[in-house]
């Protein structure tokens, strides 16, 4: 047998025993490494509400639960292809939803970076060095050096800490999930109520210019008289006071108007400018449905994503105080190298320069000055702050819901009150100048009955539209509309979740 045939074989057996001593270490690692995590298991909640709303079902509200696609996609029920294509255009270009996206992708990366630690690392290494000793004067002995080769280790979840973090980044992603559900109900909500302030300022518009038109006959009207003698001066001012009042509102309503499209191209994700000069036509605000179901307070604040990102943050923060407490156990390695070492660059190849180390480790910190154990209480403080915001979250979304009935039902009832106010003033308005053209009464009585028409007109079209925007406000505390966004994720992103 030849010496490098000798020298291969003793390497063998040398190795052979290596490994042999090591696999009980490696054994005893993977079983203990199948322990249950330390620090509490997170059990989910649920949100507890009451068996039923205490706001009256009327208005036609109905305790019914809501049908999924309509909620999903409830700026359909008024009907309006408009809005439905701004709807579509915001979910998008929206920068904001487009941010709460990144989010997502975000923790989704961070959950990958937690699970990696589960498994072994390997990295490659390369170095050449110029030593010289640290003898005086030129005695001192320069050499060379070259290493090349693979460092290896792997950290044994053996008390859970990594598995907890992993639970942490988990709850960490469904959180940022329904942050981009919770940004999506609102951005649709924002578009809805905004393109109702663009529909009541038409409305408003076109309600100042044609009592614009009407103060213009009647001022023309006192004109006449005037110059026929029939009426004093006092009468032409007062007719022309109205009148400039009136066409002072029209500035300020087109200004409203422009902002209101402005909001809509900025939520759209669009320049203001070229948008503004969208949404010309005039069109009535939008109708609302003969029935709204509402469902029972417990589904609603199960659907809601607020509640359930509030319960996703008590989760996470109770995997937390698991990631904490395994700092106060020991932590278990296996390491592991195998390179080439040389003080000659030309024999940096040669196998005879091979060398290699490879075995367990442990380290424990047994002295923090009660640091770990101050960490666990501060995650535990964390967790008891997370729980109760969850509390107070479920109150908030209650409190919502019950106001937005509450104002959806009440503001039908003003409206439906408005409408018949404002037919008797329209009437009032037309027999006072019918009376004051045949000379059986004043100016003023005109004047009175104008200014009091013109103010109920304003009132109803204001509660008409605020009787819409309140019902959008209802869908948007019912949590509608995430279903959209959930839609529009990637599919890719869908399956790695």
């Amino acid at each position: 047998m030849t010496r490098s045939h000798r020298k291969s074989r003793k390497l063998v057996i040398h190795s052979k025993r290596t490994i042999g001593l090591l696999w009980p270490s490696i054994a005893i690692c993977l079983i203990l490494n199948g322990c249950a995590p330390v620090g509490p298991d997170y059990t989910p909640i649920d949100p507890d509400g009451p068996a039923a709303w205490s706001a009256e079902m009327a208005g036609g509200l109905n305790p019914d639960p809501p049908d999924p696609e309509t909620l999903a996609r409830w700026w359909t029920i008024f009907g309006d292809p408009e809005l439905s294509r701004l709807e579509e255009r915001a979910a998008r270009g929206n920068l904001t939803l487009q941010t709460a996206r990144s989010r997502v992708r975000e923790a989704r990366a961070l959950r990958g970076i937690s699970h990696a630690r589960l498994f072994p690392f390997v990295e490659a290494t390369a170095a050449a060095e110029n030593i010289r000793s640290g003898e005086s004067g030129d005695s001192g002995q320069q050499i060379e050096f070259y290493r090349a080769g693979f460092d290896a280790g792997w950290e044994l979840d053996i008390f859970g800490g990594v598995r907890r973090s992993i639970e942490a980044s988990q709850a960490d992603l469904d959180a940022s999930r329904d942050n981009l559900h919770d940004v999506m109900i609102s951005l649709m909500a924002e578009v809805a109520l905004n393109y109702v302030d663009v529909r009541i300022f038409q409305a408003q518009l076109a309600l100042t210019r044609t009592n614009i038109d009407t103060q213009t006959k009647t001022y023309h009207l006192n004109q006449s008289r005037h110059q026929a003698g029939i009426i004093d001066e006092l009468a032409v001012q007062e007719a022309l006071r109205i009148l400039e009042s009136s066409r002072s509102q029209i500035p300020a309503i087109e200004a409203s108007l422009a902002a209101a499209k402005h909001r809509i191209a900025v939520l759209l994700g669009e320049p203001p400018g070229p948008f503004a000069r969208t949404l010309v036509a005039v069109k009535p605000i939008p109708d609302l449905p003969a029935s709204v179901a509402v469902g029972i307070p417990a589904e609603t604040l199960r659907h809601r994503p607020d509640i359930r990102r509030a319960e996703r943050a008590v989760a996470a923060q109770t995997a937390r105080i698991g990631v904490a407490t395994a700092d106060l156990y020991p932590k278990f390695e296996l390491i592991g190298t195998i390179g080439i070492e040389s003080i000659d660059s030309g024999d940096l190849l040669n196998w005879s320069r091979r060398v290699w180390r490879i075995g367990p480790r442990a380290s424990w910190n047994i002295f923090s000055a009660g640091a770990i154990r101050q960490n666990i209480e501060v995650q535990n403080a964390r967790q008891e702050q997370a729980l109760l915001h969850y509390q107070e979250t479920v109150l908030k979304a209650q409190e919502e819901v019950e106001n937005a009935l509450v104002a959806y039902a009440k503001e039908q009832r003003r409206r439906d009150a408005l409408d018949r106010a404002a037919l008797a003033a329209q009437r009032t308005e037309l027999l006072a100048r019918d009376k004051y053209e045949a000379g059986l009464v004043d100016f003023f009585n005109v004047l009175d009955a104008q200014r009091a028409l013109l103010l109920l007109q304003n009132e109803l079209n204001q509660s008409t539209g605020a009787t819409t925007a309140n019902l959008v406000r209802l869908y948007k505390s019912l949590g509608g509309g995430w279903q959209y966004a959930s839609a529009m994720e990637d599919a890719p992103n869908r399956q790695n979740d």
